[in-house]
């Protein structure tokens, strides 16, 4: 049975033309304007200020519910400035995210140019103070770990390790559960069984376990590049038999549509209808999920690394980053230096799952309404 919609009209509408009526009943952008907003952001950077410097050698207890209030007072201006300006329809959340991840990629990829502190070369920062405390116009903006390493500069060159490690399972895992999700839900038969059986007992395996098992055999990574390939490798192998299932199910959907069969009807062959008619339109919905992968196998790789099974330091990843606050009271002396790679860690997470969830609104209406 549908939902019912009621709709609640002015007071006065029946002194109103219908376009006053529409108009009315249209979303309203935040009260306060570009200036309230503008003053939210400011009064957001001064929170934000206070949590990085003023407040010196206080607990992380005091700090970060600074820091956090003014995390969400700056999203509020943002919004509010956004809304004002572009309408009350865009999608602030979504754009944030977006340029989160555009500035976090540019940084990766560009990172051997920025002007960080020592961040991997221990002997080189032997001079530099240990667990130095956040300041923003420091040479730790974030403050250092124990091995006095800078965490903005760790968590900029982590970010080329956990996403560049997402990133090459989630390809891996999309070409290779394509091509066998494709194949099983066109075929049929037992090649379908067969396929179905291989995917059910990989799912059947607890993900942590099998990957630890994984790694044992391919042996632990040395180097960030060898722990991109190695660890995608391993985490591809957790990630294909969803993107399979995946493709399967939307090509069992496609192989019955008329142009499909209207293909096979003029004579196309098997291959032809595969990969011309039924691929494409499969791609989608594949592709919009592999963004939200992409966020799960992010945390997989730094839960891998928190376990020291993955990348040591001073090679940083945000898993291994995050692990240094095992050490007795570090946590509790030293809240950023797990605090740190954590944020990092949440605000890429997130953000590849809005985005993943907008994709799939867009490319898989179906799939969105559930």
């Amino acid at each position: 049975m549908a939902a019912e919609t009621i709709v609640r009209l002015p007071s006065d509408s029946s002194n109103m033309t219908v376009d006053e009526v529409f108009a009315s009943l249209a979303p309203k952008p935040p009260r306060g304007g570009v200036i309230g907003g503008a003053g939210l952001l400011l009064a957001a950077i001064v929170a934000v200020y206070l949590s990085l410097a003023t407040l010196g050698d206080l607990p992380g207890i005091v700090k970060v519910p600074f820091f956090l209030v003014g995390v969400y007072v700056a999203i509020r201006g943002i919004d509010t400035i956004c809304k004002n300006v572009k309408g009350p329809g865009f999608d602030t959340g979504l754009w944030l995210c977006v340029t989160w991840l555009g500035l976090l990629g540019l940084a990766a990829i560009f990172a051997d140019f920025l002007p960080f502190t020592e961040h991997v070369n221990t002997v080189k920062s032997i001079a530099e103070p240990g667990n130095a405390r956040p300041d923003l116009f420091s040479r730790h903006p974030l403050g250092s770990n124990n091995f006095s390493l800078d965490l903005l500069g760790q968590s900029v060159y982590a970010a080329r390790v956990s996403v560049g490690t997402a990133l090459m399972a989630v390809t891996v895992a999309v070409v290779l559960g394509s091509i066998i999700g494709l194949a099983a839900g066109y075929f049929r038969g037992w090649l379908d069984i067969a396929i179905g059986v291989f995917t059910d007992s990989i799912l059947s395996v607890p993900a942590l376990l099998l990957l630890i098992a994984v790694v044992t055999v391919i042996g632990k990574p040395k180097a960030p590049f060898e722990s991109v390939w190695k660890m995608g490798l391993t985490l591809a192998i957790v990630a294909v038999p969803t993107m399979a299932r995946l493709a399967r199910a939307n090509t069992m959907v496609f192989a019955q549509r008329e142009f499909v069969l209207a293909a096979r009807s003029m004579g196309a062959s098997n291959r032809r209808i595969i990969f011309r008619e039924i691929a494409p339109n499969v791609a989608l919905p594949v592709l919009s999920y592999s963004f939200i992968i992409i966020a799960t196998l992010i945390v997989a790789e730094g839960s891998l690394s928190f376990l020291g099974i993955g990348l040591k330091q001073p090679n940083p990843t945000w898993g291994n980053m995050i692990a240094e606050g095992q050490v007795s009271n570090v946590l509790r002396k030293y809240p950023h230096i797990a605090l740190v790679p954590g944020f990092v860690m949440f605000l890429t997470v997130f953000s590849f799952n809005r985005v993943g969830e907008k994709f799939r609104s867009l490319w898989d209406q179906r799939e969105a309404k559930i």
